[in-house]
């Protein structure tokens, strides 16, 4: 069975998308390269992927917020014939109600353009809950298109959790952010990933990932991601 992962970008952790939303009229420019470090199973290196994405805030409030962007995706043959993704997210800040409210956010990604193809048309809800020094931690949930999400045996694996932890390593340098992510499920969209980024300015930041996924028939890929603000 082939099994095609899609990577549209709403702003995210590593690989799942977090609670953070642009803000008001703030533009944020993706380019993302996922490279495999293994061969598949037929003993071929898969072609890298590359996602050229476009988001931004456009709500003017400081409490709620909301995103809209684009992916441009390639790297999947026939697939590539419908590059274009799209994305939004809806959320509150982090104490927007009272002290102890946590980060909440909605939304979808991956929505594509050529019906049971390209539209995963994943939707999710997760909250994050900032812990001072120690870092933040993210929970939630995803449901998307049961006749493209599917396991390796071709069975229906349409939904499942999402975790994330991150921290700036404030002890050594703010512009260090480290992050663990998780989506669970079998289909091409879970995975355990790993990273860490750097900023090189108030808009410029580069992140550093490797994912392992859950479906055995996807090799791990390494990320590269760079993200620039205006």
């Amino acid at each position: 069975m082939l099994v095609n992962n899609i990577f549209s970008t709403p702003s995210t952790h590593i690989w799942s998308p977090s609670c953070d939303i642009q803000a008001f009229k703030v533009f944020h420019l993706t380019a993302d390269f996922y490279v495999p470090t293994a061969k598949d199973n037929f003993g071929n290196f898969a072609s890298p992927v590359t996602n050229f994405g476009l988001t931004v805030g456009i709500l003017p409030f400081e409490k709620f917020q909301a995103e809209v962007g684009f992916d441009h995706i390639a790297g999947f043959g026939l697939l590539d014939e419908y590059p274009f993704y799209f994305n939004f997210k809806f959320g509150l800040s982090e104490n927007s109600l009272m002290d102890i409210f946590p980060q909440v956010a909605f939304g979808m990604y991956s929505i594509g353009t050529k019906k049971d193809l390209t539209d995963y048309n994943i939707f999710y809800v997760k909250v994050a809950k900032t812990f001072g020094s120690l870092g933040k931690i993210s929970v939630g949930a995803y449901v998307g298109n049961d006749k493209l999400l599917l396991d390796e045996n071709g069975n229906v694996d349409n939904q499942g959790i999402l975790f994330a932890y991150e921290k700036v390593v404030s002890e050594l340098t703010d512009k260090l952010w480290v992050c663990v992510d998780y989506q669970s499920g079998k289909n091409s969209y879970g995975s355990f990933n790993i990273g860490f980024s750097y900023k090189f300015s108030d808009n410029t930041s580069v992140i550093f990932g490797y994912n392992i996924y859950n479906n055995s028939l996807i090799k791990p890929t390494y990320t590269i991601q760079t993200d620039i603000d205006f």
